[in-house]
């Protein structure tokens, strides 16, 4: 018996990262994925973003966990195509019962050509991005009455006070808080119907938006303020990993977590309280 016996997740950004962990993560568990990912590189984005046969590894993962996945490319900013790919997991499945809006960039570059396109596409793929994802499945999870779970993931370094003035670092945390303030008023608006709306916080995590982005490490040597803001406070966690993440919304996700509802999980290590 495992914790997510007969549920199905829907995980946008699963070709790589937190998304293959949720979706490996979630597998063992018992539950059926249906996985997104836009499976092409942006040119405003300073490093590779996942490919198809990132995403078909992701799906070979799950499988050889003993879940069943279905993939499809798809980009967050295109609500109609994340509809389809929604529509084809409830039709593949029977139905979805749970919702991780997780995809996401970093677009922290010392080489930034264009401040205002910067922030316009970071917006609207972490926030307006988020935003589709609910919106495609929440008519499907009202109307098949069981309740169910929408989770947005945040990021630590998106609560820290911080940027270094580009358009694609204020994107990262405008957007990152925005989610915050939807999960909030959705976990209002959903409880009716047993829908629980969360968010997690991962702090600095060993994925490749992080560790195969040599950018991001050039705005970072040249901003030293944010080495030291961005410390956890486990000296034998300075990075966590992408299994730390899929743990935290396994609990928010499982039964366990039944009175959690507009939270905000911080999985930071405590970076928040050291001082």
């Amino acid at each position: 018996m495992g914790l997510l016996d007969d549920r199905v997740v829907f995980i946008t950004g699963a070709a790589r990262g937190q998304g293959r962990s949720h979706a490996v993560t979630f597998a063992e568990q018992g539950a059926n994925i249906v996985g997104i990912d836009i499976c092409r590189d942006l040119e405003a984005v300073p490093y590779k973003l996942g490919t198809a046969e990132d995403l078909a590894e992701t799906a070979r993962l799950v499988e050889k966990a003993g879940g069943q996945m279905l993939t499809a490319e798809a980009d967050v900013r295109d609500k109609a195509a994340l509809q389809t790919a929604f529509d084809a997991g409830v039709e593949r499945f029977g139905h979805i019962d749970t919702v991780l809006a997780n995809a996401g960039v970093i677009l922290s570059n010392s080489d930034e050509r264009d401040a205002d396109a910067a922030l316009r596409l970071g917006i609207d793929i972490m926030q307006i991005g988020v935003w589709n994802t609910f919106q495609v499945a929440i008519g499907h999870l009202i109307e098949r009455g069981q309740g169910g779970n929408l989770v947005a993931t945040s990021s630590m370094a998106a609560l820290l006070p911080l940027t270094d003035g580009r358009g694609g670092s204020d994107a990262y945390g405008m957007a990152k808080n925005a989610v915050i303030a939807l999960v909030r008023s959705y976990a209002n608006w959903l409880a009716p119907h047993r829908i629980r709306v969360n968010a997690v916080a991962p702090t600095n995590c060993a994925t490749p938006m992080v560790t195969e982005n040599p950018a991001l490490f050039g705005v970072i040597e040249a901003n030293p303020n944010l080495v030291n803001a961005m410390q956890t406070m486990l000296p034998d966690l300075p990075m966590i990993e992408p299994g730390d993440v899929s743990q935290a919304i396994l609990f928010l996700i499982s039964d366990a977590a039944r009175s959690f509802t507009g939270s905000l999980l911080k999985v930071d290590a405590g970076m928040d309280v050291r001082r």
